[in-house]
C-alpha cells in the first residue's frame, strides 16, 4: 500500500516531546499505521531500536517502506500481544511505548475496507482483515445485542429503533454493504437527528469497536504496556473518543495510586506507593495549525505517564 495514502500522524510534536526520546533507547510503537510516528521515533535513534507493531497488513507494508534504513523492526500483530512480540525479539523492557488508538485515516479513506458510510463497499471494518466482519454482526445478533453495542460503544440514543430497523430489513434481504446500512440507519432516526452530523456516524463507530474488540484490547494493553516499561520509561496514548480517553485516564490514575489503607489507620501498612507520575498534567490536543491541516485531529487527546517503579503486587 502506497505510503502517501496515510495522512500526517496526529499530535506528532506533542507525542515526541512527551516520550522524551533517548538516542540509545528501545521504543515500541504499538500502532504503526503508515509509519508516521514510528519514523519520527526511529529517526531520533542512534544505537537505540524501535519495534513497530500493527495488525493491519496494509499498515505493515506502508510502515516498512517508510522505515527502510532506520533502526526499526516491524511485527504484524495486535498491540495486545506486545509482550510476546518483545519476548520473541529477546527484549526484556523498553524505554517508551506509543499507542495511537482507533481507525487510521487510510482505513477510513479506503472504500474497500468498509469503515466509511460515505462509500458503497462490503460491510467489513476488520483492522486485521481477518475474523468476524461488521456484516456478520448485523446478520446474526438479536435486537438487544445490537442496541447494546450501539449504545455502549457509540452512545447512540436511538439504538433501539435502529436495531429494530436492522432486524426488519435483514428479513427482506442481507445487509451486506456500508450504504445499505447507512440508509437503514438514516430512515430509522427522527428527521431532527439527521441534522446533527451523519446519522450513521455513531453506529459505524460502535460496530467498528465491536468487530475489533477495541476497548477490551485497550484495557489489556494498558496493563501489559506499563509492565513492559523499564523504570523511567514512558507510556503515551492517543485517543479519539470519550470511551477510550476515560479508560486511559482511569488506568493512569490507578498506576499513580499510592497508599490504599483505610483513613482510620494510624500508619500505612499496605506499603503501596505510586508506580507512575504524570508527564501530561492535562491531555495534549491539536494546535490550530494542525486542526486546519487535518480536521480529524480535533478529537485527539494525548496522555502520558512515566514509570517510577514496578506496579504494586500483593
Amino acid at each position: 500500500m502506497a505510503e502517501q495514502t496515510y495522512h500526517r500522524p496526529v499530535l506528532l510534536d506533542q507525542t515526541i516531546e512527551a516520550l522524551g526520546i533517548r538516542p540509545d533507547g528501545i521504543y515500541l510503537d504499538g500502532t504503526a499505521g503508515g509509519g508516521g510516528h514510528s519514523h519520527a521515533i526511529a529517526s531520533r535513534l542512534t544505537t537505540g531500536r524501535l519495534i513497530a507493531l500493527d495488525q493491519d497488513p496494509d499498515a505493515i507494508a506502508a510502515a516498512g517502506a517508510r522505515l527502510q534504513g532506520l533502526p526499526a523492526t516491524l511485527v504484524q500483530t495486535n498491540f495486545v500481544n506486545m509482550r510476546q512480540a518483545l519476548d520473541d525479539l529477546g527484549i526484556d523492557g523498553v524505554d517508551g511505548i506509543l499507542l495511537d488508538i482507533g481507525v487510521s485515516s487510510h482505513q477510513l479513506d479506503a472504500p474497500e475496507r468498509g469503515f466509511s458510510y460515505h462509500h458503497d463497499a462490503p460491510l467489513d471494518m476488520r483492522m486485521s482483515q481477518s475474523g468476524t466482519t461488521a456484516a456478520d454482526l448485523v446478520a446474526t445478533l438479536d435486537e438487544k445485542q445490537l442496541a447494546d453495542i450501539f449504545w455502549r460503544y457509540g452512545e447512540e440514543k436511538f439504538s433501539r429503533p435502529i436495531a429494530r430497523a436492522i432486524l426488519r430489513e435483514r428479513e427482506k434481504a442481507p445487509i451486506a454493504t456500508t450504504l445499505q446500512l447507512a440508509d437503514i440507519i438514516s430512515r430509522a432516526v427522527p428527521a431532527a437527528a439527521r441534522r446533527d452530523g451523519h446519522p450513521a456516524r455513531r453506529v459505524f463507530q460502535a460496530l467498528r469497536i465491536a468487530v475489533n474488540g477495541e476497548l477490551d484490547c485497550l484495557s489489556s494493553a494498558l496493563d501489559t504496556a506499563f509492565d513492559c516499561l523499564n523504570v523511567g520509561g514512558r507510556l503515551a496514548v492517543i485517543t479519539f473518543h470519550s470511551l477510550e480517553d476515560a479508560m486511559v485516564k482511569n488506568r493512569f490514575q490507578e498506576f499513580r495510586q499510592g497508599c490504599t489503607c483505610p483513613r482510620e489507620f494510624p500508619m500505612c501498612v499496605c506499603g503501596r506507593t505510586p508506580a507512575a507520575v504524570l508527564i501530561t498534567k492535562k491531555p495534549a490536543t491539536a494546535t490550530e495549525e494542525e486542526l486546519a491541516d487535518n480536521p480529524r485531529s480535533r478529537s485527539a487527546k494525548l496522555r502520558c505517564i512515566e514509570k517510577v517503579h514496578d506496579r504494586y503486587k500483593d
